[in-house]
């Protein structure tokens, strides 16, 4: 005879099997999951093989490559992670990649002559696209994929564009006439125009959108715009020829890539000064993206044909990537909203 003890374990043990098999039944009917890690993914355009790599940040692994248009140069994430934007400089269009499939979707966008680079607004609703030899920047409305109908003209050869975080302007470098646009995204007009340096290519904003950090390709340096009166309040000395700029998450650093030096600086925001030794990447660094969690920050190396990961707590490289031909422009999923 078993005891009342006996009785009252084994139904307990039966209710904790009751328990397991209901979550195990709900789990494959897809009623209830547990949070699964996102691993963030790393767009990279190839301009030399119309391609787009796609790394995996966790293994710094290739584990797709996606085709696109012809000569790629510029790729943005939306802010949900779902789609990557690229521009495709011979065939005057943006692509469309799903980040879930990496495939494209949908018909390519037409741009303006060259487009050059595409920045996904804060608010994920309009990508802007910088039209090399048009001088111009289209908009894309995200939700249908079409452009809208006004073309901003801004100066000479616009190179690469920046949106502030509260969505209200955009930062256009243009490299042929030594100055920053400045656009209203509510109007799309130009309200402002500041002399740089000699051959502005890359821009970033700081994450609470005071300053605008642009890198002069031709003086070596990079200029640092004060957002509330559209003038510049330094100039930061860097390497040789520098190309791309990144802010970290947290607005304390600013990544610079110097293409003739084969290098990285770094910039502490605090003084407008670089701090440390330039970090040594690949060949040609072109464009620098840090990853949203600040830990690593990207460099392609346009003819060594790899991606340069850099640890941003030791400022040294961790990990080189081999990619497609040409790599340029960098863009990286987010991770989604944490689950409480």
């Amino acid at each position: 005879m078993y005891s009342s003890n006996s009785n009252r374990s084994g139904a307990a043990a039966g209710r904790v099997f009751m328990a397991l098999f209901a979550i195990m039944l709900a789990m494959a009917l897809g009623l209830f999951a547990f949070p699964a890690a996102a691993t963030p993914f790393v767009y990279v355009a190839n301009e030399g093989d119309g391609t787009v790599s796609v790394i995996d940040s966790v293994t710094n692994a290739v584990v797709a490559t996606v085709g696109v248009g012809s000569h790629p140069r510029g790729v943005a994430v939306t802010p949900d992670g779902k789609h990557a934007y690229v521009t495709n400089a011979a065939s005057k269009t943006v692509s469309v990649i799903d980040t879930a499939t990496n495939t494209v979707v949908g018909a390519p966008i037409p741009a303006g002559d060259n487009p050059f680079v595409v920045t996904v607004a804060p608010d994920g609703k309009h990508a802007y696209v910088t039209n090399l030899t048009s001088n111009s920047v289209s908009v894309i409305d995200t939700a249908t994929n079409t452009l809208d109908p006004t073309v901003i003209m801004v100066g000479n050869r616009p190179v690469k564009v920046a949106v502030a975080p509260d969505g209200k302007h955009a930062y256009v470098t243009n490299n042929g006439s030594n100055n920053v646009s400045a656009i209203d995204t509510a109007t799309n007009k130009v309200v402002a125009t500041v002399a740089v340096g000699t051959f502005p290519e890359g821009i970033a904003v700081t994450p609470d959108g005071k300053h605008v950090y642009v890198q002069n390709a031709g003086s070596n340096n990079v200029s640092v715009i004060d957002t509330a009166t559209n003038a510049v309040v330094a100039t930061v000395a860097v390497g040789s020829h520098p190309r791309g700029v990144a802010v970290t998450p947290d607005g304390k650093h600013v990544y610079v890539t110097n293409a003739a030096s084969n290098s990285v600086s770094v910039i502490d925001t605090a003084t407008n000064t670089v701090v440390g030794a330039p970090i040594l990447v690949g060949d040609d660094p072109f464009v620098v993206t840090v990853a949203p969690d600040g830990k690593h920050a990207y460099a392609t190396n346009l003819t060594s044909n790899n991606v340069s990961v850099i640890d941003t707590a030791s400022n040294t490289v961790v990990a080189t990537v081999p990619v497609g031909n040409n790599p340029i422009g960098v863009g990286i999923v987010p991770p989604p909203p944490s689950v409480p």
